[in-house]
């Protein structure tokens, strides 16, 4: 697996203490030379600055907004979106996401989806799919 594709409603915007373990294990991620990015069915806009704030600080190469791209997930299109924009194939991809609608049409679309319903339960499967160590 090479890229890590992240939501954010329900997943980045979680309690403080959450965001704090997602931005190191982001870090690390990218350390490592995988691709990440985050993915939202968010409508973009002004109101989207929280969710740019993550590729702004560096800890994510891209920002994809459903609003702005014209697909939203589950549908395949916005994965094709995410993965050109990557230049990474749909199956080199992990999608984190806390609807299991989107994790079955990423899962259909060719990448791994990882349920999230804690950062605990979500980091052991992350960890395991891309090989990263560390304290999260």
């Amino acid at each position: 697996m090479r890229g890590l594709i992240v939501d954010y409603c329900g997943v980045l915007d979680g309690a403080e203490e959450d965001r704090r373990r997602w931005k190191k294990l982001l870090e690390a991620a990218k350390a490592d030379g995988i691709s990440t990015a985050i993915l939202s069915n968010d409508e973009g806009g002004p109101n989207a600055a929280p969710i740019r704030a993550w590729q702004k600080n560096g800890l994510v190469d891209d920002v994809i907004l459903s609003g702005e791209v014209g697909a939203e997930k589950p549908s395949q299109e916005v994965f094709d979106i995410v993965a050109e924009r990557l230049e990474l194939g749909r199956t080199e991809l992990v999608l984190v996401d806390d609807s299991i609608v989107n994790i079955k049409g990423a899962v259909e679309a060719g990448l791994i989806g990882v349920y999230y319903q804690q950062f605990d339960r979500a980091v052991v499967e992350i960890t395991n799919l891309f090989d990263l160590d560390g304290e999260f």
